[in-house]
C-alpha cells in the first residue's frame, strides 16, 4: 500500500487531483482486508495510512492556495518520507508487543 502511495508521488504529468485520487485508492485495500490480520499490524498500518493521508490533505491545501505544482509535489514527498521513517522506527517496539502477546498466549 505505501508503495502504491509512494508510486503516486511520481507519476510524472499526473495533477495533484489525480495523485490525490491515487492515494486514496492505495488505502482501499486496508480497509477492506482489516479483519484478516491481528490488532497490531492493524495498528501500525493504520497509523502510517492517517499520516500519509495527513500528508496529501497538506499537499491538496497547499496547492489550492496557489503554491505551484513541483513545490506541492516535493512537500508531499517529504511529508511521507517523514511519516515512513516515523512509522518505521515504531517497528521494533511494535515487534516486542506481538513477542509478548504470543509469549503470553503460549503459556
Amino acid at each position: 500500500m505505501f508503495h502504491c502511495s509512494a508510486d503516486c508521488c511520481e507519476r510524472p504529468g499526473a495533477s495533484m487531483q489525480q495523485v490525490h485520487q491515487c492515494m486514496e485508492r492505495c488505502h482501499t485495500p486496508l480497509a477492506q482486508r482489516v479483519p484478516h490480520h491481528c490488532p497490531l499490524d492493524l495498528a501500525i498500518q493504520d497509523r502510517l495510512a492517517r499520516c500519509t493521508m495527513h500528508c496529501n490533505d497538506k499537499a491538496k491545501d497547499s496547492f489550492d492556495s496557489g503554491s505551484k505544482e513541483p513545490v506541492v509535489r516535493a512537500q508531499l514527498e517529504r511529508c511521507v518520507s517523514a511519516c515512513v521513517d516515523e512509522h518505521l522506527n515504531l517497528l521494533p517496539s511494535m515487534t516486542r508487543k506481538l513477542r509478548d502477546t504470543l509469549d503470553s498466549i503460549g503459556k
